[in-house]
């Protein structure tokens, strides 16, 4: 019996009426083609059992020698660390960084995508937070031969490496050792409950609380509520303000705060100055990162470090081993630990 022969996409595009090059960009993703002839060709791709081949795309696709970091909010110094860490760990290898941001909705994570896809990288390093439009096309670019590392983006798939930090410990030692100096109304700054399932951060707050019986009051929990398309992008200084001034507002306030990152605490206590407390007297906060700014607030924060520049490293060596073998790669995940920083914003000075 004869092998059925692989349609092509020149007998997908005489099949339905359109040019074999109206068929090559919708399946590589690069050039316009309208909404109603891309479902068309979506269709038809799926109907005939189209399968791209990946070896034949890599033989005739030159290498760019250029690579896509897709960040958040770029004023946060932790995607400033990310960033030049990636960019001096490829420079010694010869790559350029082309940088993208995306900083709330799966809008923006999939422009950015398609941005870099269209400007022909030859690899993608994703740290934005996950959500399912955004993971769905993710998927989609890696089954097309992309190499793509996410950094601490929740997405799992078996051709895609893994960095982050140890977020759920980190928060969960910041919460405790708030406890351990005997605070037990611990506010959280930074995203609503709502958020839990997405941010070990907020995960690991939450479970030191359990842990050691303490109620979880959702009036402590303060953050941007964000819509089915939103994802809790990075919680900026403005946030860590306006969420203290709120937690400040109420009958019963906080005796201590953990920030969901740094810039989140440094906000914080800007409102518990002006409000006329003490830190940490009468409040004391705990931040996250251990960003330069850190040893430099009054006091000094007392925060989570985490190596951001290690994983930034860590990224780029892992795309540059999947760009250049010519071997099957199998998945990469590295969590790094955390280490808890105690400074005057948790302790009183002698």
């Amino acid at each position: 019996m004869a092998k059925r022969k692989q349609a092509t996409l020149t007998d997908i595009a005489a099949t339905i009426g359109v040019a074999p090059m109206t068929v090559s960009r919708v399946v590589n993703r690069s050039g316009y083609v309208s909404k109603q002839t891309r479902e068309k060709v979506l269709e038809a791709l799926k109907a005939m059992n189209y399968r791209r081949n990946g070896l034949a795309r890599n033989l005739k696709r030159q290498r760019t020698e250029t690579v896509g970091l897709v960040l958040g909010d770029i004023s946060n110094p932790y995607s400033t660390e990310l960033a030049n860490a990636v960019r001096e760990t490829l420079s010694v290898r010869g790559y350029n960084l082309f940088i993208c941001i995306s900083e709330h909705s799966a809008k923006e994570d999939i422009t950015a995508f398609q941005s870099l896809v269209d400007h022909n990288v030859d690899g993608i390093i994703v740290a934005t937070r996950s959500n399912r439009e955004g993971d769905e096309y993710l998927r989609d670019i890696v089954d097309s031969s992309m190499p793509v590392v996410v950094v601490g983006r929740d997405f799992q798939h078996n051709a895609v490496d893994h960095v982050s930090a140890d977020n759920f410990t980190g928060g969960f030692e910041a919460t405790q050792h708030l406890i351990d100096l005997g605070h037990r109304r611990i506010g959280f700054i930074g995203a609503s409950l709502s958020n839990r399932s997405g941010l070990k951060r907020m995960q690991g707050y939450l479970n030191a609380l359990e842990a050691h019986g303490i109620e979880i009051d959702e009036r402590l929990i303060t953050g941007r509520k964000e819509s089915v398309s939103e994802v809790p992008g990075y919680s900026t200084e403005k946030m860590g303000y306006e969420g203290m001034k709120r937690l400040l507002s109420l009958p019963s306030r906080p005796t201590a705060v953990f920030a969901r990152n740094d810039f989140t605490a440094v906000g914080a206590m800007t409102a518990i100055k002006e409000a006329s407390l003490s830190i940490p007297e009468d409040v004391a906060i705990v931040g996250f990162d251990d960003i330069p700014l850190a040893v430099h607030t009054v006091p000094a924060l007392t925060t989570v470090r985490q190596p951001m520049r290690i994983q930034g490293q860590l990224a780029a060596e892992m795309l540059l081993r999947r760009i250049t073998s010519d071997e099957v790669v199998e998945p990469d995940e590295r969590i790094l630990n955390c280490e808890l920083i105690i400074r005057g914003s948790t302790v009183p000075s002698a």
